[in-house]
């Protein structure tokens, strides 16, 4: 596994993951102009979830994203106060309720997500195209490997990346 000569180059990496972490945390890689900062990671990926999968009741969205279902439930709570996501019946099953991205919620995750494109223009405009892709590339792997620890430790994974 780890080499007396990688050592050096583990800690960098670890070091440098931990930054990340802080500075995206700090930022929330919120994007620019007015949408900076304007929507929590949990509301992102759940809005995101939504979007991708379409309507689906609190298990179902729970299991989607690795997660409990309180949590979901705490956690759609003010999306749906906010009117960014709609409770509805289920078409086959009058009884159980449905979660889908509302017509706002769907307009709200595109300015989000804009605003978060546009960031991550700027903060490897002087990349070159390879570098975007490998970077992406990287820490699609990376996160992956994450996740996969987290399954084998019985660990819920929070996320998993779009292209899995």
């Amino acid at each position: 596994m780890t080499t007396v000569g990688d050592t050096g180059l583990l800690d960098t990496l670890q070091h440098e993951v931990a930054v990340f972490a802080r500075r995206a945390e700090q930022t929330r890689l919120g994007g620019v102009g007015q949408v900076r900062n304007s929507m929590d990671r949990a509301a992102y990926l759940l809005l995101n979830r939504l979007d991708k999968e379409g309507p689906m009741g609190v298990k179902a969205l729970a299991a989607s994203m690795g997660i409990d279902s309180s949590t979901v439930t705490r956690q759609v709570a003010p999306l749906v106060d906010t009117g960014l996501v709609k409770r509805t019946s289920h078409p086959e099953d009058g009884r159980a309720v449905v979660l889908q991205l509302s017509p706002r919620g769907a307009t709200r995750l595109e300015e989000v997500r804009s605003s978060r494109r546009q960031l991550m223009a700027e903060l490897t405009q002087d990349w070159a195209p390879e570098e975007r892709e490998q970077f992406c590339m990287f820490l699609t792997r990376f996160n992956d490997a994450l996740s996969a620890r987290m399954a084998v430790q019985g660990v819920p994974s929070a996320e998993r990346s779009p292209a899995s």
